[in-house]
């Protein structure tokens, strides 16, 4: 029974107030879907065991900061080999394997960028394998749209990185 005042008036039901949006559930992901994202952290996990099985230090013991690719049989950066100077990716190889020899200065030294690439990635092993298991997506939402700028950002400052060497 409602409460009314004393002459009879119902008195007026209060209602929760809700400031800002309302969380919605995101639907369960789709099989496929979380077939990708462990095929995603099988290729992030065999990127990080190939980055610790090359060896990132001459014989002297003095880590490399560019080059360690070649031990993969790929040629060295043409950039590199034409004008001296290191493209924008260089050294992202190298700062991926001395990180994984648990190098963090010389990682940093090699190419900034690609050791926070690599801790990145490293992040993405467990939230890939979790929002497969779970079925749902952890703490995305508009997950194109954060995408793009994380690439943005990663591209921008690869550039950045490269111009100051390039032209500094």
């Amino acid at each position: 029974m409602n409460a009314t005042e004393p002459n009879g008036t119902p008195l007026p039901v209060a209602r929760p107030v809700v400031i800002g949006r309302r969380k919605r559930k995101l639907p369960p992901l789709a099989r496929w879907a979380r077939l990708l994202l462990v095929l995603m952290a099988l290729g992030l996990i065999a990127v990080f065991v190939v980055a610790a099985w090359i060896r990132p230090y001459d014989d002297d013991g003095n880590a490399a900061k560019i080059a360690t690719h070649t031990q993969l049989g790929m040629e060295p950066c043409s950039m590199v080999v034409l004008t001296g100077k290191p493209c924008p990716a260089c050294g992202m190889t190298t700062s991926f394997s001395l990180l994984m020899h648990a190098d963090v200065a010389n990682s940093l030294r090699a190419n900034w960028v690609g050791t926070l690439l690599a801790l990145a990635w490293l992040a993405l092993i467990p939230w890939g394998i979790f929002g497969a298991v779970r079925g749902r997506l952890l703490w995305i939402r508009r997950g194109e749209f954060w995408l793009t700028v994380g690439l943005s950002i990663l591209f921008a400052l690869m550039i950045a990185r490269w111009a100051v060497i390039f032209f500094g």
